[in-house]
């Protein structure tokens, strides 16, 4: 499990006595803040939670913890949260793929994205990124097909846990090309990178900010953008459209929820604090960098997008015939 402290300093005297005088009487924030990572350091998940923790440290004038608690596909810091005291000192950074996902992989994950959490924030949306080791013999999307229907089962793809996006992801690219994969599950992204870097994975299918960086250094190869356009990172790589699969489409959200009950003028505080951070250019061009945008709602706005996601992702699990049960 990986602490990492954001401090107040660089807030004002003034912002931090009004802070101190607020606690006094017993309004938030009263101590520190926690903000729940449910995946290993160095994904997608974490850097948006590292994103606008520093800056949410200086707008609240208090420390901002982030505590990644990663196991369980998820489900472990989810449950955390869930069960944590209803007063906003304890936030889930949630992952679309474990938030609307894990409801329909497990009959019992321990958690209920609707029941157990209040909506607080959407924070950021990235597509997903299809990169390979370097030394495989093809270079495109076509090329990565063509391999795998000539060659059954030799290649293999790894996700950040079995049941995940990444798995869902290589589930869907086999049944919408015919081709046969074998999946190598990991607890998280970035040991599935390093294994990747490696060479002992062939595949991954993870959102831009997991992966850039080795890109850009040439250390692994991306193949397509499974979104609507190519990154601003990474503008030479084409959508996985252009690539001729129009079908394979993806794309990731993270989001901002506390546990159930905590009280709305709280979630509203947080709310136009993140939003003010969000609205930052030098905040917006971090995430563009990384192959992430940003991308604020509010509570309801966040509410009624997490029960129209769980439909949908219900039945590409269902048709994908995932489970982890």
């Amino acid at each position: 499990m990986k602490r990492r402290v954001f401090t107040a300093l660089g807030a004002s005297a003034l912002m931090l006595a009004v802070a101190g005088s607020a606690s006094a009487q017993g309004k938030f924030p009263e101590k520190a803040i926690t903000l729940v990572v449910p995946s290993a350091p160095g994904g997608t998940t974490d850097f948006v939670a590292r994103l606008v923790a520093d800056q949410l440290a200086q707008a609240l004038g208090q420390a901002v913890i982030v505590d990644n608690k990663a196991g369980a596909a998820g489900n472990i810091g989810n449950q955390a949260v869930a069960r944590a005291k209803p007063d906003g000192h304890t936030l889930l950074v949630a992952y679309s793929g474990y938030q609307v996902g894990n409801p329909h992989l497990f009959k019992k994950a321990g958690w209920d994205p609707i029941k157990d959490f209040e909506p607080v924030a959407m924070m950021a949306r990235a597509p997903q990124l299809v990169v390979v080791r370097t030394g495989l013999p093809f270079k495109t999307m076509q090329e990565l097909v063509a391999y795998a229907k000539a060659n059954p089962g030799k290649l293999n793809f790894a996700s950040s846990g079995a049941g995940s996006i990444q798995h869902i992801a290589g589930e869907m690219l086999q049944q919408q090309t015919g081709t046969s994969l074998t999946h190598v599950p990991y607890k998280g992204a970035s040991p599935a990178v390093q294994d990747l870097l490696g060479g002992n994975v062939d595949i991954f299918i993870t959102t831009p900010a997991s992966v850039v960086a080795q890109v850009k250094a040439d250390k692994l190869k991306a193949l397509g953008v499974t979104g609507n356009v190519r990154l601003a990172s990474l503008p030479d790589v084409p959508t996985v459209a252009e690539a001729g699969f129009p079908q394979f489409k993806l794309d990731s959200w993270f989001a901002l929820y506390a546990p159930t009950g905590t009280p709305a003028d709280v979630v509203q505080a947080l709310n136009k604090a993140v939003g003010k951070i969000l609205s930052q250019p030098e905040i917006q061009k971090k995430a563009l960098e990384s192959g992430t945008t940003v991308e604020l709602m509010t509570p309801v706005q966040l509410g009624a997008y997490t029960k129209s996601e769980l439909d949908f992702w219900g039945k590409v699990i269902k048709t994908a015939n995932v489970t982890l049960d």
